[in-house]
């Protein structure tokens, strides 16, 4: 399905980064792992701003689309090809993790984010916004399956421990491409790893 989707011309969510992960990126050092970054805007961004990125996704499509993305723009982007459902990242290498609308089943995002949360550097910071299940009856983005979008109080129990320096769920314009357009109900999330 991803690579179909990123294979049509253009870029399906656009090139700019995600609103969020914009207005919060200060808090994120490298280096970063970005989880389903797709066709790289997300991923590109943080590399502008000097911060060393993995990129990691399913779609070998659309990561070469990244890598082109961050070469129109002139930096540097590592790129991966990886099944979520099966990746560890290596321990302690990651300062920072970014998740922006990964959609997973419980069954792969909980054991995922136990393995992020393990493999996290002390002190390292995870930002994620994704659609919560409200937001599956709604036609301005995000998947339908309710079963695969997070709640704040999910994400609150598969990052125990951390310090929960940002968790809401809220109503925001989200304007990112043909998918991703309009009034839309998310959960964001900044929390910090224990020293």
């Amino acid at each position: 399905m991803w690579n179909e989707r990123y294979a049509q011309e253009g870029f399906t969510y656009g090139t700019e980064p995600n609103g969020f992960l914009r207005e919060n990126a200060h808090r994120l050092v490298g280096p970063v792992l970005s989880l389903a970054e797709g066709e790289g805007r997300n991923a590109v961004y943080l590399a502008s701003l000097g911060l060393e990125v993995l990129g990691i996704d399913a779609s070998e499509v659309g990561l070469n689309k990244a890598q082109t993305l961050a070469a129109q723009r002139g930096v540097k982007l590592r790129t991966q090809v990886v099944d979520l459902a099966n990746y560890t990242p290596p321990a302690g290498i990651f300062a920072s993790v970014v998740s922006i609308f990964c959609h997973l089943p419980k069954s792969v995002r909980r054991p995922l984010h136990a393995r992020l949360a393990e493999n996290l550097k002390p002190g390292g910071v995870i930002l994620l916004e994704a659609y919560t299940p409200e937001q599956t009856r709604r036609s301005t983005g995000g998947p339908r399956e309710p079963e695969i979008c997070p709640t704040a109080e999910d994400l609150r129990g598969e990052f125990p421990g951390f310090d929960m320096a940002f968790l809401r769920e809220t109503e925001r314009d989200v304007v990112e491409g043909r998918f991703h357009t309009g009034l839309a109900i998310v959960v964001q999330l900044i929390a910090r790893k224990p020293n």
